[in-house]
């Protein structure tokens, strides 16, 4: 492995960021799993669906995982490289990929699933999932809380506005408001945050541009002095650590 700051930051820099396979990060990068296993979760109600819809799915990667896919499959992603390798991965289990902007209407008639689920939206267009969702379907999500990565935000940009609890994304209870204001029930909301390690610098290039809302317009050059003074901490300590803080919501259309 590269071992100068320059030949890391241009490893980091030289990855694709398609998709959200993180498997390059094994060896340079942690991260603790929140307790309650979404991906175990979404396994057991897509075996139970008879229609199900995967909002955001990037690259397919997280429902790809699913041990059983029901009859009816279908993923919305909004960036173009991400909808061809969608659909690329998914067409195993018979998924449809469509092609939509997160803060877009859904293309798809009322009560069409009894099953929406995404992990990490970046909007959630909760009229639209009543809508879609059947009487008696079931919205399951795993979301990125406000605070999430905080600290790398704050060591890249400064001083940073602290979160909303409201925000009906990024904020657990206004998840909850807003979904409710959509006409669901919300049944069940947990909260977790859990710790980060980074052991090179070029996995924070690398994570700095997948993840584009922690330093929104990231460039490895323009971010350059401030990249060293992290590569010299991670140098000294051996490691650099935030944390993630994560929400699972389940709602109910009854």
């Amino acid at each position: 492995m590269n071992t100068t700051f320059e030949d890391l930051i241009a490893e980091g820099a030289a990855q694709p960021t398609e998709g959200w396979d993180f498997s390059w990060f094994a060896g340079r990068a942690t991260e603790e799993r929140p307790p309650w296993g979404f991906s175990r979760l979404l396994g057991e109600r897509m075996a139970r669906a008879s229609a199900a819809l995967d909002l955001q799915t990037g690259g397919g990667e997280v429902l790809a995982e699913i041990p059983k896919p029901p009859p009816v499959l279908a993923a919305t992603e909004g960036w173009p490289p991400n909808v061809s390798r969608a659909r690329e991965t998914l067409a195993p289990l018979g998924g449809e990929v469509h092609e939509v902007p997160n803060d877009a209407a859904l293309p798809f008639p009322d009560a069409a699933f009894d099953l929406v689920t995404t992990r990490h939206p970046t909007f959630v267009p909760w009229p639209e999932v009543a809508r879609v969702l059947r009487p008696g379907g079931t919205y399951l999500a795993q979301h990125v809380g406000g605070p999430s990565a905080a600290e790398l935000t704050e060591f890249m940009m400064g001083s940073c506005p602290p979160s909303d609890p409201a925000d009906p994304t990024f904020g657990a209870e206004g998840a909850k408001a807003a979904a409710e204001a959509a006409g669901l029930t919300v049944t069940d909301l947990r909260t977790a945050v859990r710790r980060v390690e980074f052991f090179d610098i070029a996995a924070v290039v690398l994570y700095l541009r997948k993840v584009i809302w922690i330093v929104p317009g990231f460039d490895a050059e323009r971010y350059r002095e401030r990249l060293a003074a992290l590569h010299e901490r991670i140098v000294a300590d051996g490691v650099w650590t935030m944390a993630h803080h994560r929400f699972l919501i389940e709602a109910r259309k009854l």
